[in-house]
């Protein structure tokens, strides 16, 4: 029997034993591991739908709500800005604004979000590439994000009505007017773009708009709007039959709608902004100057963020601690599991020494058995923690729409494999010496 064989059978002759030092080995693991593996990707969709904006425009209130929900489109908006106080820092000639990007929320589509906005913010913010169609030129025209697509099984040509509020409510569905139509599909890039879904501003404002008549139904249609049963079971239908009707209710074309910044009776959520020089000191005191004296609130991004992972912070430390307390008092665990155990086989070293091993071979039988229960201990708890990933990333994106996967490895995972092997080895050494030292005579003659 080889080294390796022996040790597994010393390791299953107390098997109890074994069972307590891997649960407690795994849950150390596996909490690490899911830490790492959450804020690998937390940081990941932070860092790239900060998008280099360094200031958001919109309504009084929580200054942190504004970022989270005009940049990450996980809150609910402060409130709307009139396009008429907004009006300076939209035009092109700002000495300090490089881009001013608008944005005017309020509608979804199940759970995703309708943001009216204009063709900077794929192009300029997140480089949107199209996997497929056009970008949205006409009212109620929409380009959607790949994730949109996917989970929607949403095609060019598709049409649709949108929700009043951020959530999956039939009850406040826009059914009496128009419905918005898919002429382009973005691919997938890994920002939030990848969940929205982009159409003009004069979309929503067109959809929230109740004193025009509904439109008559299409050529063929009876009274019965066949739209909205598209609309609750898209999947199923079959989409063969026309839908180029863009122009037959009631859409502006390009060339005669107004110009956004001369719709002063109108609102929109917020602006996105980017500076001509960060180093400009006039640009750095732009947004408090907006806090003093207008009506509106200007949030710088970078700030609130840090502000919101220093909040974070303190729950993310708590729960590193937590998994290095149970990762030490899982090695304690093996020293006490192998201390115990060596205790029970004196006699049987004793005989192993007799029938020729040497000192240095029950130095190593001990040693491998910390190994081996650090290695099994170290890949049940990879396997709890990306399981555990995959559950929670089912839960976030029900609930924020982002995706996540546990099924993604890090090099910081074969680290912890290393500090695993570490710990086994410590926990192991002390019994594995006592073991090498066996005193033959003593032992037999006690035994």
């Amino acid at each position: 029997m080889n080294i390796l064989s022996l040790a597994w059978k010393n390791l299953t002759s107390n098997a109890l034993s074994m069972l307590l030092s891997l649960v407690l080995f795994a849950l150390g693991v596996g909490l690490i591991s899911l830490l790492l593996l959450l804020n690998k990707q937390v940081d990941e969709k932070f860092d790239k739908n900060l998008a280099d904006i360094d200031l958001v425009i919109g309504a009084k209130g929580s200054p942190l709500q504004m970022i989270l929900c005009n940049m990450y489109h996980i809150d609910a908006p402060t409130g709307n800005i009139s396009i008429k106080a907004a009006r300076p820092f939209m035009n092109p000639k700002h000495p300090l604004i490089k881009t001013a990007i608008p944005l005017s929320l309020g509608d979804s589509y199940k759970g995703y979000r309708v943001v009216g906005t204009t063709h900077e913010l794929p192009d300029t913010l997140y480089n949107g590439v199209l996997a497929e169609g056009t970008l949205w030129k006409e009212d109620m025209e929409v380009t959607i994000g790949a994730a949109v697509a996917e989970d929607l099984n949403l095609k060019i040509g598709d049409t649709f009505f949108s929700s009043h509020g951020l959530v999956d409510d039939e009850m406040h569905i826009h059914d009496e007017g128009e419905h918005f139509k898919v002429v382009g599909l973005f691919a997938p890039g890994g920002t939030v773009l990848d969940q929205l879904i982009l159409t003009t501003p004069q979309s929503i404002w067109k959809v929230h708009d109740h004193t025009e008549e509904p439109p008559p139904p299409l050529e063929g249609e009876d009274g019965h709007n066949h739209d909205h049963d598209h609309d609750h079971d898209h999947a199923g239908h079959d989409h063969s039959h026309d839908h180029d009707h863009s122009h037959d209710h009631g859409s502006t074309p390009p060339e005669e709608r107004k110009e956004l910044i001369d719709e002063v009776d109108k609102e929109i959520t917020s602006l996105l902004i980017r500076y001509k020089s960060k180093t400009n000191w006039r640009a750095l005191s732009l947004g408090r100057n907006i806090n003093e004296n207008t009506d509106m609130q200007a949030a710088l991004p970078s700030y609130e963020m840090n502000r919101l992972f220093n909040m974070m912070g303190a729950g993310e430390q708590l729960l590193r601690m937590i998994a290095m307390i149970i990762f030490f008092v899982s090695g304690l665990s093996i020293f006490i599991s192998l201390f115990k155990s060596l205790r029970e086989r004196k006699n049987e070293l004793a005989l192993m020494r007799v029938m020729g091993a040497s000192r240095a071979k029950l130095f190593s039988l001990v040693i491998l058995e910390g190994l081996l229960l650090a290695v099994i201990g170290y890949c049940i708890g990879m396997v709890l923690s990306h399981i555990g990933m995959e559950l929670l990333a089912g839960v976030m994106k029900d609930s924020y729409r982002y995706t996540f996967t546990g099924w993604t490895f890090m090099k910081e995972e074969i680290y912890l494999f290393f500090g695993a092997l570490a710990i086994g080895f410590i926990a192991a050494l002390i019994p594995a010496i006592t073991a090498s030292r066996t005193d033959i005579s003593d032992t037999l003659l006690k035994g």
